[in-house]
């Protein structure tokens, strides 16, 4: 008898047990099919929150200022980004991409023709001898170097054309994204609410709230301080730079975007070009003159745009930036630039302040200190 009673409450468990399985298993099933649906947009969407928590203080103004309405205001505020951004993005991006194509044909047909490095190469410290070596035998013989490098620079030259094509698709995605951005906008309440039950779900009551508002102001910090800055300035220096005629002007402003992320200023870019239009153009005295002006005003833009925009919310340190930015690029190509640099700050902030928060047995500690006094 004592047998049966104990088998009854143990057959009970395996049967819990087997249905606590098998509905763990259903929920992982839906998980991954809902993943596995939703990867392909992962990437718009991500940018597309990126840019509607961005823009949102505006959006709020000026839905303010419309009567309180966050449709219209969303609508305007989408169309002045595709008139502001979305034509200088475009000429950018088909110039980059068109370079880096151009380049990838000449290696493939023989045409490409490299200068001679200058002697100052040679002085480099550690890596200038070999690189000097490297540079002069390509500029003197370069189908014989092509033939001994030939497996590193085939795949270098895919990896090139490769980034051509994202880049192509990185310009249609950030347009795309723009336009969700908006419809996200004009549900902003609910949204925000939404947002603020899942990380009370996941934190808790008293600790999700803030990590809502930490995670807002990082991506308000760096997308507007960081890579709003550096953004605005390399499609002001792109467009002086095609319409100048300069060459690689698509490679320029992503060059000088990354140094903006990097904090470095863009007169690094903008002052060889301007020399270079002057020695080595064709145009006018009178066009390289407005060009000039020009490109020396929007080189020195940062200092104008960093006052205004960086360091609202909170601060990231800059190696966080690069590395984010650096990485997205790699993984994920010209949007992945701005995606991996904000993903990663918000990350490193979130995680700074679960160190910051003093356990329960430092709490503990420090009462029963308090209270031994």
């Amino acid at each position: 008898m004592s047998n049966s009673s104990e088998a009854l409450p143990n057959s009970k468990i395996i049967k819990a047990f087997t249905d606590t399985m098998i509905r763990i298993g259903i929920v992982a099933f839906l998980v991954v099919l809902c993943v596995q649906v939703f990867a392909p947009f992962s990437g718009l969407m991500l940018w597309a929150l990126i840019l509607a928590i961005a823009l949102y203080p505006m959006h709020l103004k000026l839905s303010g200022k419309l009567g309180g309405k966050p449709g219209r205001a969303a609508t305007i505020i989408v169309l002045a980004g595709l008139l502001l951004l979305g034509g200088p993005s475009l000429m950018i991006g088909e110039s980059f991409a068109s370079h880096l194509h151009s380049v990838y044909t000449n290696f493939e047909g023989g045409d490409l023709d490299i200068d001679p490095p200058p002697e100052s190469v040679a002085e480099w410290p550690v890596v200038g001898e070999k690189v000097y070596a490297a540079w002069n035998s390509a500029a003197e013989n370069l189908p014989a170097f092509v033939e001994d490098q030939r497996p590193q620079l085939v795949a270098l030259s895919k990896k090139v054309l490769q980034i051509a094509a994202n880049t192509a698709g990185g310009v249609l995605t950030f347009l795309a994204s723009l336009i969700i951005a908006g419809i996200i906008m004009a549900y902003g309440v609910s949204g925000t609410s939404a947002m603020r039950d899942i990380y009370v779900r996941f934190a808790g009551p008293d600790k999700g709230p803030h990590l809502q508002k930490l995670s807002v102001a990082t991506v308000r910090s760096v997308a507007t301080g960081v890579i709003g800055v550096a953004f605005i300035q390399a499609l002001l220096l792109g467009i002086g730079f095609i319409f100048a005629g300069v060459p690689g002007a698509g490679v320029l402003a992503i060059l000088v975007m990354v140094l903006g992320i990097v904090q470095l200023p863009a007169a690094l870019i903008s002052l060889p070009v301007i020399v270079y239009l002057w020695v080595g153009g064709d145009a006018s005295t009178t066009s390289n003159i407005i060009f000039s002006v020009y490109l020396l005003i929007a080189g020195l833009a940062d200092n104008v745009l960093k006052p205004l925009l960086l360091g609202r919310g909170v601060d990231v340190p800059m190696p966080v930036v690069l590395f984010g930015a650096l990485g997205g690029m790699v993984s994920a190509g010209i949007i992945g630039l701005f995606i991996g640099a904000i993903l990663l700050s918000v990350g490193y902030q979130v995680f700074m302040d679960w160190i910051a928060e003093p356990s329960e047995d430092q709490e503990a500690e420090g009462s029963a200190s308090v209270s031994s006094e």
